[in-house]
């Protein structure tokens, strides 16, 4: 964090000082923020988040002792420590990001980037700060840091020398994103598509649709919306986006496309492309598997060249991009075995690509194995698109299909339904039972995905599996 005195930043969160030890309103704070004691070094700033399960309370002593300087709480706590009372320390945390990301900005040299989509977000998120790295000092949120907590941790990191900011914004609720990118206002925002992931919270795909709307309507004026113009519901945000004077920059693989991607082919080895924008024409090759990545890719290709990058250094830097992130789309294994680690999150959508994606890359003296778990958040759509998925993974003729826990049993009955028996699909109760019979299930030319919402906890079975066939 920028440095701060403790005047300001109660000033900032409206908060009630009580200093401690030497401490005065003067004295100077800039440290990490963050809401885990455990990562607290020597001049952090802690803040006490309260929660269901564990009270962030509690550890402002392991806080100090790991070297916090200042906490914020929503009461004293008897611990030795300068203190800022809040009513709410979450929002004490948003408010503390917004007055230091102003004051940086202030400086003129800060850019801010806004992410959002119901798929997508982390990938293009990594994708660009690896592009902007290389331009200048760039923060970017760590995994998948986009909530009322993560958001603003990521802000904070923020320095009087920092080019650029990625902000990566998911919506836990109607006005979420509109709260998160109030904070920062974007010069540039990024909305990658309208998808039923979360769905079921929002009450249906057009209020999910209404919720990624909030980005454009937060962008800083003049700014830019860069918009997916192959998502029906993204693309109609440009008369919204243009109301509000923001120029429309649109990527996608229709010929209307700013940043246009063709020629879009699939291997084991990665997706490459052929990408037009401007009257360049580049050839992209990435490492991450998947042609759903094109489109992330492109998305963070327009964005760079809004903030002013070459296209060809935008693509050049991509390629170097190894994996989009760990439990996406990640290889593991080896080549006798071939796991593809993709369980950090699920929804229709992604778990669609997915299973394409594996089809594609499996050659013909190969065999398929889809290791399929529960996608959540779905609402009064869930045992519908569990259906569409046990079906589609039967006509792209997965060999094996390995259903995983009794919430994802619907995906097994309807693969079974369409043709898929004699084990051919097998339905497991739990992730150990799963693993018991992979081991000797398994065998070599086998590629393998693994695949399930996040709470459903795959990823794991898939580590497992990568280190069982490394």
């Amino acid at each position: 964090m920028i440095a701060l005195t403790l005047a300001e930043i109660t000033a900032a969160i409206g908060g009630d000082l009580r200093v401690a030890g030497e401490d005065t309103d003067e004295t100077v704070v800039d440290g990490l923020v963050d809401t885990d004691s455990r990562t607290m070094v020597p001049g952090s700033i802690f803040v006490a988040k309260p929660g269901a399960e564990t009270d962030g309370h509690q550890f402002v002593g392991s806080a100090v002792a790991a070297g916090a300087v200042l906490a914020i709480v929503e009461h004293p706590v008897e611990v030795p420590v300068s203190q800022i009372v809040v009513a709410d320390a979450v929002a004490a945390l948003g408010e503390l990001a917004r007055e230091v990301v102003a004051r940086v900005r202030a400086g003129g040299s800060l850019r801010i980037i806004g992410i959002t989509g119901s798929n997508g977000k982390t990938t293009t998120k990594n994708f660009l700060a690896r592009i902007l790295e290389d331009e200048g000092e760039t923060v970017a949120p760590v995994k998948s840091f986009n909530n009322e907590v993560g958001a603003p941790v990521t802000m904070l990191r923020v320095t009087e020398n920092t080019r650029f900011l990625v902000s990566e914004f998911g919506a836990a609720a109607p006005g979420s994103i509109a709260h998160l990118a109030g904070l920062v206002e974007p010069d540039v925002v990024v909305v990658l598509m309208v998808g039923m992931a979360h769905a079921g919270g929002f009450g249906g795909i057009e209020a999910t649709a209404k919720a990624k709307a909030e980005l454009v309507e937060a962008a800083r004026v003049p700014g830019t919306a860069v918009l997916n113009i192959d998502d029906n519901r993204v693309a109609a945000m440009r008369e919204l986006a243009e109301t509000r004077g923001l120029q429309v920059v649109g990527f996608g693989q229709g010929p209307s496309a700013d940043v246009r991607a063709h020629d879009i082919a699939v291997s084991a080895s990665g997706t490459s492309c052929t990408v037009e924008v401007g009257g360049d024409r580049l050839a992209l090759r990435l490492r991450v598997l998947g042609a759903h990545h094109v489109s992330n890719a492109l998305a963070a290709i327009a964005a760079a060249v809004v903030v002013g990058v070459t296209p060809a250094d935008a693509v050049a830097r991509l390629e170097t991009v190894e994996i989009a992130e760990r439990w996406r789309m990640q290889p593991l294994g080896s080549d006798r075995v071939r796991i593809i680690n993709d369980a950090y999150n699920a929804s229709p959508d992604s778990m669609a690509a997915a299973l394409r994606t594996l089809a594609q890359i499996t050659g013909p003296d190969e065999r398929t194995v889809a290791v399929l778990g529960a996608m959540t958040e779905l609402g009064e759509s869930a045992g519908e698109e569990h259906d569409r998925i046990g079906l589609l993974a039967v006509r792209l003729n997965i060999q094996r299909i390995v259903v995983v826990g009794p919430e994802a049993r619907r995906l097994y009955l309807a693969a079974v339904g369409e043709g898929s028996w004699d084990s051919e699909a097998i339905h497991l109760p739990d992730q150990d039972a799963a693993f018991e019979y992979l081991r000797t299930e398994l065998r070599d030319g086998d590629r393998v995905l693994v695949k399930s919402s996040n709470s459903v906890g795959l990823r794991h079975l898939g580590d497992r599996l990568g280190e069982l066939f490394s």
